[in-house]
């Protein structure tokens, strides 16, 4: 397997303590861009879905631009401008042309540093996202994710939709989005990341001159919330007007800083990953066709992590179904893999890890949460050494960890 040699990313800190990574490329688009450690995680009681209606309202009005000044500054010249906000991050960042660099920093610096989130704006934004609600409810698909994870985490933040509660967003003020921006977006907690031809230098003196001035602010409450403490071994049914079932079969798995959680991407990767030789898709669909689709996931936060499977399927199918899904991670618990077998799932995973390297949007989003929560970034070498150190024994045991069927739990909707 070749390796493509990879430029080390630069990084320093400026003396507001927002951290900087940039890696060097080739070709005439650059992305770049600000993560704040900051999501639905971060909310008090009453501000269930504040951090994302934020994240709109970061695009709305600044000291220095108005809304429509915002949407056209990129878009005008071909590039593009994104935000997504998670359990415990919010990103906005910009896709563009090389020549357009100095443009999008500033632009993303404005919105990042200067919104003043303006009360009309807040009104119009609060129906668009209330009407997101609405949409995302007629999705079970979608939403029963944010069901399993209220379900998991019961009673913690970590279990709160990132979307928010209707009840709540309609309170949202001016001085709430003030209030929650102050408490959160503080600089020590503030990364800006960046992959463009430019070299190191010119990018230094950017973010010193753009937000190299911001005030510095630190973060006085808790880094996070306290460990949730997960339900398992619980079945819960919900009956829902839909055609089909919906399953979701899942357990803890590790946090972003447990070695195992690597050891675990490769066997998710073996049982129902994007690959449509899984061993989850052979057995419900292309032997049975029992389901249109069926996948298993993998997410790490920073206290504790999240393993499931999903499946829709004819609501009279649902038994069978999870008497064959329920085989799979079985066969893993007791049987190890050979040498060939492990061979061959590393290799695949090596290759769809080198394809989606090839997208610089996914990779420039990769050197902002990596900086984020480690201060570093592994290298695809550095990741596929630490793949290669998991043996068929150490996969074993994981996999007896995290697909105890003591300790599953289960969502369905009927």
């Amino acid at each position: 397997m070749i390796i493509p040699l990879e430029p080390n990313p630069f990084t320093f800190t400026l003396s507001n303590g927002i951290r900087v990574i940039h890696k060097q490329c080739q070709g005439a688009v650059s992305c770049c861009g600000f993560v704040v450690r900051t999501g639905t995680r971060n909310e008090l009681d009453n501000e269930q879905g504040i951090a994302h209606f934020t994240e709109h309202l970061l695009f709305k009005g600044t000291t220095n631009r108005r809304a429509h000044h915002i949407l056209n500054r990129m878009e005008s010249v071909g590039g593009e401008l994104n935000a997504y906000t998670t359990k415990e991050e919010t990103f906005v960042y910009s896709i563009f042309l090389q020549e357009d660099y100095e443009r999008a920093v500033d632009l993303l610096s404005d919105l990042f540093f200067h919104s003043t989130f303006p009360a009309e704006e807040i009104e119009k934004e609060r129906e668009v996202i209330l009407d997101e609600i609405n949409s995302y409810e007629d999705s079970p698909s979608d939403l029963i994710f944010d069901d399993y994870e209220d379900f998991l985490f019961l009673g913690h933040p970590l279990g709160k939709r990132i979307l928010g509660n209707p009840d709540c967003l309609k309170k949202f003020r001016n001085e709430s989005f003030t209030d929650f921006y102050l408490r959160n977006y503080t600089t020590d907690r503030i990364v800006f990341f960046s992959q463009s031809s430019l070299d190191f230098k010119k990018i230094k003196h950017l973010a010193e001159k753009i937000f190299g001035g911001v005030p510095t602010r630190l973060f006085e409450g808790k880094t996070l919330f306290e460990k949730p403490v997960e339900q398992r071994g619980v079945t819960k049914i919900l009956s829902k007007d839909t055609h089909q079932a919906h399953v979701v079969y899942g357990n803890k798995s590790f946090s972003l800083f447990e070695d195992k959680r690597v050891g675990m991407y490769l066997l998710n990767n073996i049982l129902g990953g994007p690959g449509m030789n899984s061993r989850l898709n052979v057995a419900l669909r292309e032997r049975s066709g029992l389901v249109y689709s069926i996948e298993s996931n993998v997410t790490s936060y920073t206290d504790t992590g999240l393993f499931t499977i999903y499946f829709g399927t004819d609501q009279k199918q649902t038994d069978q179904c999870m008497k064959l899904v329920e085989k799979e991670p079985k066969r893993l618990r007791e049987n190890r893999l050979t040498i060939l077998q492990l061979q061959a799932a590393k290799k695949q995973l090596y290759g769809q890890m080198l394809i989606s390297s090839e997208n610089k949007e996914n990779q420039t989003l990769n050197l902002g949460k990596s900086m984020l929560h480690f201060n570093q970034y592994d290298s695809m070498k550095e990741v596929i050494r630490k793949v290669e150190s998991f043996t068929p024994q150490s996969l074993l045991e994981i996999a007896n960890e995290v697909f105890d069927p003591q300790t599953m739990t289960l969502l369905i909707y009927k």
